[in-house]
């Protein structure tokens, strides 16, 4: 522990694995490593295939490949911690080790947010303008897109890991997850932490969610224009185009809200059950996407046996 008057801080956090179950963690580990190898590789096939593909330099595929970088850093921030943990049973992470990394979990979540966000306008801008979307979505409109995504994730989180290390500690250190978690670091205070709670809900309410408000009317927006499509070959078409992405959309969305909400109002919840969503929340996603992406888009998918058959050759 740190001492300064009496301001107690500590010099590191204990981590917590799977609840009840920490005499199978060698066993859990293979599971969570088959996830992230597939996470790794599948991002990695992904960036590689529309990299090489000149077809594929399409704004669609622009942020497809931003998804993907996101999924990766999402991966390799938690990879570390939590395989050290159930191989190794490496508990222990110093406070500012834990606040860069939990500072880096809530960037990429709020920037994949910020994505999917900008793969639902420019679903909307292909169906409904199909004519003016290569004028509207120039490459680089789509540069100036990412940039104010990174920008917005990077400013609105930086004040974060400076009103937790404000905070007074005492006593317990043993976080819920094998990684760090802004809500679960911010309930380990023994400070009046309203401001962590306050500045906590704006964020996520001004970022995460009001991009998901504008992905729901955007697909609103869609729907409206399905319908108006003369035949209903056009119109599943049309939809088709979409599913990939309301699939992302669904997996992202659904496990973070329920950790969000969890951590604020569910403190009768069994611990198994915070643990699972958690880690649903951050390993599932970038498993899936490059998944959903290779089985639902033809483009990727003729590429990638492009590229295979270029290989066995």
């Amino acid at each position: 522990w740190e001492f300064n008057g009496s301001f107690y801080q500590p010099s590191a956090f204990l981590m917590m694995g799977i609840p009840g179950l920490e005499a199978l963690h060698h066993w859990i580990s293979i599971p969570f490593c088959a996830l992230y190898l597939v996470a790794l590789l599948g991002n990695c096939m992904i960036l590689f295939i529309i990299k090489r593909t000149q077809s594929l330099h399409e704004p669609m595929y622009y942020f497809l490949s931003m998804l993907a970088v996101t999924d990766l850093g999402l991966v390799l921030c938690t990879l570390p911690t939590t395989l050290g943990l159930f191989w190794f049973n490496m508990r222990r992470i110093g406070f500012d080790a834990c606040l860069t990394q939990m500072y880096f979990i809530h960037i990429l979540s709020f920037i994949e947010s910020s994505v999917l966000l900008a793969m639902a306008f420019d679903r909307f801008i292909a169906i409904s303008h199909p004519l003016r979307h290569p004028s509207i979505l120039t490459k680089t409109t789509v540069i100036k897109i990412g940039l104010a995504i990174l920008l917005r994730g990077v400013v609105s989180l930086l004040p974060t890991p400076f009103l937790l290390k404000r905070l007074t500690y005492c006593g317990k250190i043993e976080l819920s997850h094998s990684f760090c978690f802004h809500p679960d670091i911010m309930n380990l205070a023994c400070a009046d932490i309203k401001v962590n709670i306050f500045y906590g809900m704006v964020i996520l309410l001004s970022t995460v969610g009001m991009d998901f408000i504008f992905i729901v009317l955007s697909y609103i927006l869609i729907i409206k224009t399905v319908v108006g499509l003369a035949t209903k070959a056009e119109c599943l078409k049309a939809l088709n185009t979409c599913v990939s992405h309301i699939c992302a959309v669904l997996v992202f969305f659904i496990p973070m809200i329920g950790l969000s909400m969890i951590h604020r109002f569910g403190k009768d919840f069994p611990p198994l059950v915070n643990t699972l969503v958690a880690y649903t929340y951050l390993i599932i996603p970038p498993a899936l996407n490059p998944i959903i992406y290779s089985i639902k888009s033809s483009h990727i998918r003729e590429a990638l046996l492009r590229a295979l058959c270029r290989k066995s050759g």
